[in-house]
């Protein structure tokens, strides 16, 4: 007869808890005339076509709070000085965030409170002392390990909340990323724990978020979701619980389309700063892909790094060499194929 893991029962209270309360708060603040209505008005950068709550953040902000109290109530310890430092770069960051969605905040105060999440993490000791590719390991040396984990951290906020534009996307993103490094992480209690509250409060949200999305998670969510993202990373590397690009693997659907995106942009001497509608997720719902169609590709495209990432840890060093070259061809070939249906569809004749 199988044994279970000590704290099992207590993650699995705080799992259900966390997307149960998820999932409430997401349907009372879906309503339209909720008092912390908060409106996303479609423009020319949008790709929905009515106007949407963008309260969803506080949704899965307020399942992940409730899915950790019931994890202390089940007698587990969440004292780790990494996961007491999440906490305190998470709540100035939500609240900036959360303010910003009410009304615009400068972009300098925005940028401080990323790099004050970030610091938190650095505080937290969450620092890599070496740079591990696929089947390699390179000692970092120490001015350049603190300036490597800020933009880590910074990026990670900012491109999440750039992917956060499609119906179903970025809380698909965090109920596989996070599932999954948890599942990498399952070794250390309260890391997978806390992976799995976060996978299960935005699988609550998830459901109101599906196409055609209900609710938004506005940049309070996605801001929220991008940190945690670059915390875990950092916190499972940092503990030897992974290697930090099998970190990469698991949220690359996001990492190389708004980092290619990015780049694009600065090629060709655009505002950065400004809203557009060139991801490449984007660009496949304009060619007539809609929400569903382009949300479900992209999970699978989701779900097919999770199983390489949890296959990689197993594979000898040449093994991993070959999958992350191959996961370099494969995103190669995707983001031409996004540009070759744009080719197509500019010569087919209007009917």
């Amino acid at each position: 007869m199988f044994g279970v893991p000590s704290n099992f029962w207590g993650v699995v209270s705080a799992g259900l808890s966390a997307f149960g309360v998820a999932l409430v708060f997401s349907r009372v603040l879906s309503s339209l005339t909720h008092l912390l209505r908060i409106l996303d008005h479609p423009n020319s950068r949008s790709l929905h076509l009515k106007s949407v709550p963008r309260t969803g953040g506080l949704a899965v902000l307020a399942g992940m709070l409730v899915g950790v109290l019931v994890y202390w109530m089940a007698g587990r310890d969440f004292s780790s000085r990494a996961g007491l430092f999440l906490g305190m770069g998470l709540a100035p960051l939500a609240i900036i965030s959360l303010l910003d969605d009410y009304r615009d905040i400068a972009a300098q105060w925005r940028i401080l409170v990323h790099l004050w999440a970030a610091v938190s993490l650095l505080a937290a000791g969450l620092v890599p002392d070496s740079l591990h590719l696929p089947g390699l390991a390179f000692p970092l040396p120490g001015w350049a390990t603190i300036p490597c984990a800020l933009l880590f951290t910074v990026w990670m906020i900012n491109l999440y909340n750039f992917m956060d534009g499609m119906d179903g996307f970025a809380g698909g993103m965090a109920v596989i990323g996070f599932a999954t490094l948890a599942w990498l992480g399952r070794a250390d209690a309260g890391f997978a724990a806390i992976c799995l509250i976060v996978a299960a409060a935005s699988a609550g949200f998830l459901v109101r978020n599906f196409p055609p999305a209900r609710i938004f998670l506005g940049d309070s969510g996605s801001t929220a979701l991008g940190f945690l993202a670059a915390g875990c990373s950092l916190w499972g590397s940092k503990t030897g619980l992974f290697p930090l690009w099998i970190a990469l693997l698991v949220f690359s659907p996001f990492i190389v389309d708004a980092t290619v995106t990015l780049l694009r942009r600065l090629l060709r001497g655009e505002k950065v700063w400004e809203a557009h509608r060139s991801h490449y997720y984007q660009r496949l719902v304009l060619l007539g892909w809609g929400h569903r169609r382009t949300v479900l590709v992209e999970y699978a495209l989701m779900l097919a790094c999770a199983g390489s990432a949890l296959w990689a840890v197993h594979l000898p060093p040449a093994g991993q060499a070959a999958l992350a070259l191959g996961w370099a061809f494969i995103y190669g070939l995707l983001l031409w194929g996004v540009g070759r249906l744009e080719q197509r569809r500019a010569t087919v004749p209007a009917p």
